[in-house]
């Protein structure tokens, strides 16, 4: 390991107020911690008290060159390591994420308001995974031997792209960094990641611990807004691939920036996945699969979530009051708390999107809300972004509720009769990124998993990303695959023909 002077401790910090304070105000950069060139910081706020827990740098494009150039020249020295070598370090990154991963949890736990008990520590083993299987496919990087004539050898080799941008979100930022810069570092290229701007600090730690590990440079980190720091990085003329999770809208500026360089892309940009829940399936097993599958725990706040609902009539009733009754026995409050099941909404504007749509649906004639669980007693968090889950029953196909991406505790139930009018309420849809099938008849269940567009189906269970198992989306949900050997090669490499005449 790498003796870097840093101003955290090498030794896992379980007081999440604590490293926040020590990671305040601070870029990664070559290496090191740099602040940010313009001198300016943005506050964190802890979303279940309203407080300041932290300060960020607000990067702009003098930090984004800084970070590139770094990126850059690092590049090329670890692109000439053998890729088991690079896998190796990867796979030493990954080991001492696990033995941080208390304290990751705590400190996403505080700046993103999600449970640590149900959520954050669930995000912080994924990571150490996801670093681990990547870790291990370094040998995977093959070429091809290809049949052209008798005196010619032709092969095909696996080479990095040079510079990866990746942009991330705050939902799962530690997650979704772990998607994007695993496979990059192992393929031989080098990464700098822009932060969620709600999320800033435990990624910016565990770029940090990995370059402990891995040569300077290699891994950047900067934090700040949108225009002013991710346009930069995505524009930037060394940067030859860029990597980018968020909303529809700005993965399409994403793209057309990427495309006056003529670099590819992956997009990953939400969803609104159907759940389709048939009378014959195991009536408890389903209930607890759409806790699960619409993220409550989390909020909502996930681009997987089950926010549409289609229950078989004859169970219709059954299964909305099962979920009721569910939902209310799930305790909200403080994230940090162990007796947690729900924490916050990410922010105050996420909150008010989110309260828009409730009270939208909540006017509409013939609809119902059923509000559930309770609002946190406690003083200290009344100033928290708290929100109750709603779930909807009586709206039709046209509402808002039930054709946009909400990234709140909302879903919307509704019955159907027969599968082929609920495939095709499940696919009338722009996006198309995942659904579930839940039936003890297999015939059908995979019958519709054929014919649903969805980048990920899955029956009688709905398991957020794993690594191994490509994911990405159709449709408006993005174009690209993550989490899998597939996505290492074909989104972190190209392939060069070389061929040798013997003649």
């Amino acid at each position: 390991m790498l003796d870097r002077p840093m101003p955290t401790p090498a030794a896992p910090l379980l007081d999440p107020f604590a490293l926040a304070k020590a990671l305040s105000g601070y870029h990664f950069i070559g290496g090191g911690y740099v602040p940010g060139r313009n001198g300016k910081n943005f506050a964190v706020v802890n979303p279940a008290t309203g407080q300041q827990v932290a300060e960020a740098a607000e990067g702009d494009a003098a930090d984004v060159e800084a970070a590139v150039q770094n990126a850059a020249k690092a590049q090329k020295e670890w692109a000439k390591l053998p890729a088991r070598k690079r896998g190796a370090l990867v796979h030493q990154c990954a080991a001492l994420l696990k033995e941080h991963q208390e304290e990751l949890a705590k400190l996403i736990a505080l700046e993103t308001g999600k449970a640590l008990r149900t959520e954050s520590r669930v995000e912080a083993g994924v990571v150490a995974d996801i670093f681990e299987f990547f870790g291990g496919l370094g040998s995977e990087l093959k070429g091809e031997s290809v049949p052209f004539a008798p005196n010619v050898l032709s092969v095909t080799v696996r080479e990095p792209l040079g510079v990866v941008g990746a942009i991330i979100p705050w939902n799962v930022p530690m997650l979704l960094m772990a998607l994007k810069v695993a496979p990059a570092l192992v393929a031989g290229n080098s990464v700098v990641v822009k932060s969620a701007e709600e999320a800033p600090l435990a990624v910016l730690r565990i770029c940090e611990l990995m370059n402990r590990i891995l040569p300077p440079g290699v891994f950047n980190m900067l934090s700040g807004f949108g225009p002013e720091c991710g346009a930069p990085l995505v524009s930037h003329p060394l940067v030859r691939k860029v990597t980018f999770t968020g909303s529809v809208e700005t993965g399409k500026i994403v793209a057309r920036a990427a495309a006056e360089k003529l670099v590819p892309v992956t997009l990953e940009l939400g969803g609104k996945s159907p759940m389709i829940v048939f009378a014959d399936c195991d009536f408890e097993k389903t209930v607890a699969g759409a806790l699960t599958s619409m993220r409550f725990t989390r909020q909502g706040q996930s681009c997987t979530a089950a926010s549409r609902i289609y229950v078989e009539r004859p169970i219709f009733d059954r299964f909305v009051t099962a979920m009721k009754d569910a939902v209310n026995k799930m305790v909200m409050g403080d994230p940090l708390d162990e007796k947690t099941d729900i924490g916050t909404i990410v922010s105050e504007g996420q909150l008010q999107k989110v309260k828009a749509f409730i009270e939208e649906g909540t006017k509409t004639p013939g609809a119902t809300a059923h509000v559930c669980s309770a609002m946190p007693s406690d003083p200290a968090l009344k100033k928290g972004l708290f929100i109750q889950p709603v779930i909807f029953t009586g709206l039709t196909k046209e509402s808002r509720l039930v054709r946009e991406e909400i990234f709140g505790p909302v879903t919307v139930i509704a019955p159907f009769d027969d599968p082929e009018s609920v495939l095709a309420e499940a696919n009338d849809s722009e996006y198309g990124l995942a659904a579930s099938l839940w039936t003890n008849n297999l015939k059908v269940g995979l019958d519709l998993a054929h014919r649903l567009e969805a980048g990920l189906v899955q029956i009688n269970q709905n398991l957020v990303v794993q690594a191994n198992l490509s994911y990405g989306g159709v449709k408006s949900s993005g174009l690209g695959k993550e989490a899998s050997l597939e996505a290492m090669l074909e989104h972190f490499t190209h392939k060069k023909t070389i061929m040798v005449n013997m003649a």
